[in-house]
């Protein structure tokens, strides 16, 4: 097993987001959303969610997919590779009622997918760039897409590189993360999804992240 094995970067990955579950419990109870996260809400808000089933990708504790619930969404499935992200969502949703409308899977998404029910609707929140392979993450959701696919990621730019690309891989490998994030290519990010059978409905952005939502116009080619 070598030091890019998706084995070791799942592990890594997992540990390090497992960390900080707690902490972002707190935060979002404090502050809400942050920026590009209320552009990903508005979006969602306008293509419309109410009554229906939603696939959180790379889920965290929760609280995004749980405020669309408790906003009029039916269902949702949260997938996440940190098992406390995991159990910390599964605890926040029994706080707030939700645990009759909601089901969680800890572990790759990538690994899992055949096992996920197909969604209406999929989020994929500054979870692209902590994956390794694009083609198969994006490939394996939208495959599971019925409507919207709703995506944040780091646009590229020189600070996002320098971030992603310098300095946080040299943070990581002194606390032995494990694992390393990326800046893919945008237009591929946008080329695979709409290979798999979407078009762009709209953009939004802030300094770091790129913010999308998608519509399925046809079966995956």
């Amino acid at each position: 097993m070598n030091c890019c094995s998706p084995q070791r970067h799942n592990d890594g990955i997992g540990r390090f987001f497992s960390w900080f579950a707690k902490k972002y419990t707190k935060r979002f109870r404090k502050k809400g959303l942050e920026p590009s996260q209320r552009q990903l809400y508005s979006f969602i808000e306008s293509a419309g969610y109410q009554g229906k089933s939603i696939l959180e990708i790379g889920c965290g504790v929760g609280f995004f997919h749980q405020l669309l619930l408790e906003s009029g969404a039916k269902t949702a499935v949260g997938v996440d590779i940190s098992d406390k992200m995991i159990d910390e969502a599964r605890s926040e949703s029994e706080r707030r009622g939700l645990s009759d409308r909601t089901e969680y899977s800890q572990g790759d998404f990538v690994d899992l997918s055949e096992s996920v029910q197909s969604s209406e609707i999929t989020i994929l929140d500054k979870v692209i760039c902590c994956y390794p392979d694009p083609v198969e993450l994006i490939g394996k959701s939208t495959e599971r897409t019925n409507s919207q696919y709703a995506v944040t990621y780091p646009r590229k730019r020189w600070l996002n590189l320098f971030i992603m690309e310098v300095l946080a891989p040299v943070v990581l490998w002194v606390i032995r993360a494990g694992f390393r994030p990326y800046v893919h290519d945008p237009s591929q990010i946008e080329e695979l999804i709409v290979q798999g059978g979407f078009e762009k409905k709209e953009q939004a952005e802030t300094m770091l992240w790129r913010t999308q939502i998608f519509q399925r116009t046809s079966a995956a080619s």
